[in-house]
């Protein structure tokens, strides 16, 4: 058994995750930013807790049965134990329930476990973004999961 566990993301979830994001990202979203999406109608945003402390996040917009996940993160010092790949699982469970046609996300092209991770979840490549992220600059590959539905 896990000594964390999956919620939507929270409020008392949101300093911790800032911080999360600023060691994982260059361009970190804020406290703020993160807030914005508590009340936003087309964001799915899941914590990862361990310990009574948010670990990780990930996070999607979904609109007309398109989702975008826009943010995967967890501290460097709880990668390697499942985290990523059940924050995703809950994103991609919630785009099921939407009946979502695909879900689709960008990844840095050098990032080799998050890219095994996403291939092991399902999505495929289907392009690159030339020059998508900076600092450092880098491509990304874009990789997307299609959901089949029997009618």
């Amino acid at each position: 058994m896990s000594d964390w566990n999956i919620v939507p993301i929270a409020e008392e979830h949101l300093e911790a995750l800032a911080r999360v994001d600023a060691l994982c990202f260059s361009d970190p979203w804020s406290h703020e930013g993160l807030q914005a999406e508590l009340t936003s109608d087309t964001a799915c945003f899941a914590a990862a807790v361990k310990n009574g402390e948010a670990v990780g996040c990930a996070g999607m917009h979904c609109i007309c049965g398109e989702c975008y996940i826009d943010k995967v993160c967890v501290a460097p010092d709880c990668r390697r134990q499942g985290i990523a790949e059940a924050l995703v699982g809950y994103l991609m469970e919630y785009a099921r329930k939407q009946q979502a046609e695909f879900i689709t996300l960008e990844v840095r092209a050098g990032n080799e476990p998050a890219i095994a991770l996403y291939a092991k979840l399902g999505f495929a490549s289907v392009g690159v973004r030339k020059n998508f992220y900076s600092d450092p600059k880098e491509d990304a590959l874009l990789m997307t999961k299609t959901f089949l539905y029997d009618d």
